[in-house]
């Protein structure tokens, strides 16, 4: 018997269905002498401290660095009866068909299930980036040998156990550290979430010290005898009034140049036409379709990759968590069969479709560019919108007119350049003339052109020559200031932890993470970013994503080589090291203890003082310190000394505790009493304070009296 064992079940299903699906049982699906179960994700979770030794649940100084010499793997409480389900059918299977998904972790989750039961049969591998059938037939008609990927697991088992160090030693030593500051709350360290967090508050505070400079820009309009056009003043060597950028910042200098040409002939000094092509973008990497998503839509990094994994899991694209945008030249005999299920699933858009010539390669077909997985595309498989919600559609679009651009021609422009010179004053032009669309007319709403306030105009030029005269009848002065870098968005905080080099000074450890290791993967990144808001280090600004007063409190208080993405970087190289099987995950574990030990010592020695990290003084104790809580129903604030004494709560109001009294609440019976809020065997409610006098009573509704909704139920006086 041959055991499938996928990554979920939605995998299984479709595997299932290629093999010539069966009896479906609980936990797995008969496919004649086949057998297809699953995980759910990982079903085994690495062992906390305390499950090494039970004394380790308490945080104390002198238990760290926690170092594991046998590194423990438990059954998660919610896979236990699908984990014993998958032993007792390895004890019957002769060979196991790894089908996790395609990466390092879809790897590990079933080559540790197979170790977990000491499994010592056959196994082979299926590896495919999409669910389509004809994807999942290619994939069961190629089963590789298992053994051929066991870097991959590898990559992943260094990987997961070099977070845990670090995140377990060190958000305990930072941690307590703080507390003997006075700090109360849990301060997470993690590998890649905190030179992400370092990324985001490098930034703001660059934005909060920025003082904006004044400038000028210079357009001359410029009669020829073809026609107006407009050219912006550019400076020369030695020109004076200028800043260290070049920007003209003397007002006095702008007159003189202004008094000087207005009025006066010129002549071209330069002209030059050339006809240009730009070949269609890429397709998208995970990072890449994030980024865009993010700059049109304003979603975040966690809504695209659940939207990429549900078409996924839908059949209609390919595997999502990929940092690749090219795709294997092979699959490009493919391009007629895709696009007839689009156009199937897209019937509106029949002109477009008509236009695209599946014979036409672009540049994104290129074997050298692979990495593990390819660029997200559509697949075969036809299927419909109907189901999909609505970033799902939204991001499904992105993908599919990526793709569609692929069999367009070259976008065609011709490109002009012209250099005037009016008393000495250079004046410089350029101006675009399509002369074909091509693969732009696939983007019904295209990105804009970059543009700014000192930005040349795009204009049509009129006819020139080399030598022509030209009379300047006017100046337009433009009084700008400089701009602050932008903040971060959700979009473009990914691809700068996918691009670390353009944020690091040093040459030579630019020139090392210039390949593009980046920090993290496209797999994990949108997590990372989840987590940072969920323990408030990061927050949401409409579109922007900004450093709190605790996260930046965070980076301070930890030492440059934790904080910096060099590290995390070069970690990521030896991952990959590892993956091809050129490094042992021992060595790189070692290295990892070390770094540990040494951050550690430095962390035990003394205390520090956290900005954000405590809480107002609590008023009803007076001894502990308020923390905002995420309940069922919102945030609210409780005491430090909860499990001690102290049961004060406090509404939240924008991120602060409502620490005043509360607005008294007239009884809209009697009109001379006041709601109180009581709590009866039912539940809360609000009942008039001249009870038994007055018997009004309201339903509670997230601690408020629902005032139009008077009762007076049974149990509730008495």
């Amino acid at each position: 018997m041959r055991c499938f064992i996928a990554e979920k079940p939605s995998v299984a299903r479709a595997i299932a269905a290629e093999l010539g699906r069966g009896a479906s049982r609980e936990g797995y699906i008969e496919c004649g002498s086949d057998i297809v179960t699953w995980c759910f994700g990982h079903i085994l979770e690495m062992a906390m401290p305390e499950d090494y030794d039970p004394s380790l649940k308490a945080w104390r100084t002198e238990d760290l660095p926690i170092l594991p010499s046998v590194w423990k793997l438990l059954p998660k409480a919610s896979a236990k009866q699908q984990l014993a389900l998958i032993g007792r059918i390895l004890k019957e299977a002769d060979q196991v068909v790894n089908a996790g998904d395609p990466d390092r972790e879809g790897q590990l989750l079933v080559d540790e299930v197979l170790e977990h039961f000491s499994y010592r049969g056959a196994v082979k591998r299926f590896w495919v980036s999409a669910q389509d059938s004809v994807s999942i037939q290619r994939g069961l008609a190629a089963l590789k040998d298992n053994r051929d990927f066991r870097g991959f697991a590898d990559a992943a088992l260094a990987r997961g156990r070099a977070d845990w160090l670090i995140g377990m030693n060190l958000s305990r030593a930072y941690t307590l550290r703080a507390s003997r500051g006075g700090a109360r709350q849990v301060l997470t360290v993690g590998r890649v979430q905190t030179p992400t967090l370092a990324l985001v508050v490098s930034r703001d505070r660059e934005i909060a010290a920025f003082k904006p400079k004044p400038y000028q820009v210079l357009y001359a309009d410029l009669q020829h005898a073809n026609g107006l056009f407009r050219a912006k003043w550019t400076p020369e060597e030695g020109t004076g009034g200028l800043d260290a950028e070049g920007r003209l910042i003397d007002p006095a200098a702008g007159r003189s140049i202004v008094a000087a040409v207005t009025g006066k002939a010129g002549s071209l000094e330069g002209y030059e036409q050339e006809p240009k092509s730009e070949g269609p973008p890429r397709v998208w990497s995970l990072t890449s379709l994030t980024a865009a998503a993010s700059a049109r839509w304003g979603y975040g990094a966690d809504d695209v990759l659940k939207a990429a994994q549900e078409l996924y899991e839908a059949k209609l694209t390919s595997y999502p968590r990929t940092d690749c945008e090219y795709l294997p030249e092979s699959q490009h005999a493919d391009a007629k069969e895709v696009l007839a299920a689009m156009r199937d699933r897209m019937p509106e858009l029949d002109g477009l479709f008509r236009k695209a010539d599946p014979s036409r390669k672009s540049k994104t077909w290129n074997d050298s560019k692979i990495t593990a997985h390819h660029g997200i595309i559509p697949t075969q498989h036809r299927g419909d919108e109907g189901k999909l919600s609505r970033c799902a559609i939204d991001v499904y679009h992105l993908i599919y007119f990526a793709y569609l651009a692929q069999f367009f021609p070259h976008h065609e422009y011709q490109a002009t350049k012209v250099l005037a010179r009016v008393e000495g004053h250079a004046f410089q032009a350029t101006g675009r003339v399509v002369m074909a669309m091509g693969w732009k007319e696939v983007f019904q709403t295209p990105e804009p052109e970059e543009e700014g306030d000192d930005k040349e105009p795009n204009q049509a030029l009129p006819a020139m020559r080399k030598g022509d005269r030209v009379d300047c009848s006017g100046v337009q002065v433009k009084d700008l200031k400089t701009k602050p870098p932008a903040r971060f968005t959700e979009g473009t905080l990914l691809k700068a932890m996918e691009n670390i080099h353009k944020f690091v000074e040093d040459p030579e450890h630019k020139k090392l993470l210039k390949e593009g290791d980046g920090i993290g993967t496209p797999a994990t990144r949108a997590t990372i970013l989840s987590e940072l808001k969920r323990r408030t280090f990061l927050t949401a600004k409409g579109k922007a994503i900004v450093s709190t007063e605790l996260g930046q409190a965070l980076v301070d208080a930890l030492p440059e080589e934790v904080r910096s993405p060099v590290l995390t970087a070069v970690n990521e190289r030896i991952l990959k090291e590892i993956e091809a099987g050129r490094t042992a995950v021992r060595s790189f574990l070692e290295g990892q203890e070390a770094f540990v030990r040494d951050r550690v010592a430095q962390a035990a020695d003394g205390a520090m003082q956290m900005a954000g990290a405590a809480g107002p003084e609590c008023p009803t104790c007076k001894q502990g310190f308020l923390r905002r809580i995420k309940g069922s129903k919102g945030f609210f604030w409780g005491c430090s000394r909860y499990n001690e004494d102290c049961k004060a709560t406090f509404e939240d109001n924008r991120g602060k505790p409502v620490l005043g009294p509360k607005k008294a609440i007239p009884c809209p019976r009697c009109g001379q009493g006041e709601l109180r809020q009581r709590t009866s065997a039912h539940g809360k409610f609000w009942g008039c304070n001249k009870y038994p006098d007055c018997k009004a009573t309201f339903p509670d509704e997230r601690g408020k009296p629902v005032l139009g909704a008077g009762r007076a139920p049974s149990g509730q006086r008495g």
